[in-house]
């Protein structure tokens, strides 16, 4: 079994050249809202690889963006 990404254009975050910047304005928008939904303390000082991590980790707690 590989480790790469079943889509080769799905980097991990980690391995993102700009994964350490801020996160973006879309990215926070949306974590605020997983937060909320989740009970869960918004971080606004994620970077953008973080946010990445913790908006997968948010999605899969509450059910947004999954695919029925």
């Amino acid at each position: 079994m590989s480790d790469q990404p079943a889509n080769p254009a799905e980097k991990d975050p980690a391995d993102w050249s700009t994964g350490d910047e801020a996160m973006t304005g879309p990215q926070a928008s949306y974590l605020r809202t997983l937060c909320q939904e989740a009970g869960e303390d918004f971080d606004e000082t994620l970077s953008k690889a973080a946010a990445s991590q913790r908006i997968d980790e948010l999605q899969k707690r509450t059910g947004r963006g999954i695919d029925h």
